[in-house]
């Protein structure tokens, strides 16, 4: 009998954690989903908890390497935001590709920029690797030690490399991953008249 008791307190038990599981993670979405309207102070926060990471990493003289990884992450996800969702390049080669492309001629038809990693996830993607990284920084397992001026020039160079190729790709593809100087076409005034046949 003390096995019977043992399972159904096992199954309690993992009813428990599955639970609370489910409700962390719920409360978790729901937070997010409360705050896409709020761009401005989504970035706000990001950018104090960078620069709260980065003053740490100054003041304690350690943790390089995960301040490089850090780097590499936030340019990987900012080339993902930069490039299209679907690649004028691939769409080239494959004539009958499904879903809207940009258009290559004056006067093809209007597709909008349809980014390959949105907004949100970009400052989610940022935002939560910031927090793991600065979480990092209190445990002397990721205090790799390295000659930190390597790792910017590196950083540099490979920054510099990757943004002469997305910038020659957006040249060649003819778009602007922003809407920042950008025609605006405006409708026809809305009179308030119905027209009645």
């Amino acid at each position: 009998m003390s096995s019977f008791s043992d399972d159904q307190a096992s199954a309690s038990s993992e009813g428990f954690f599955s639970k609370l599981r489910r409700t962390v993670t719920t409360r978790h979405q729901k937070f997010l989903d409360d705050i896409v309207p709020f761009v401005v102070p989504r970035w706000v926060a990001c950018v104090s908890l960078l620069v709260l990471f980065l003053i740490r990493i100054v003041f304690v003289q350690g943790w390089y390497i995960v301040a490089y990884g850090l780097g590499i992450y936030m340019l990987n996800l900012f080339i993902a935001f930069l490039t299209p969702k679907i690649d004028p390049a691939m769409a080239e080669v494959q004539e009958n590709a499904d879903g809207p492309s940009l258009p290559t001629k004056a006067d093809a038809e209007f597709k909008p920029f349809i980014r390959r990693l949105p907004e949100f996830k970009f400052w989610h993607g940022i935002t939560y690797a910031t927090v793991l990284a600065l979480f990092m920084t209190f445990f002397q397992m990721f205090n790799i030690p390295v000659f930190w001026p390597v790792l910017v020039i590196y950083f540099i160079t490979l920054f510099i490399m990757i943004m002469k190729k997305q910038i020659q790709h957006m040249i060649r593809y003819n778009y602007l991953p922003f809407s920042h100087g950008k025609k605006r076409y405006a409708g026809k005034e809305d009179t308030g008249k119905v027209v009645a046949n």
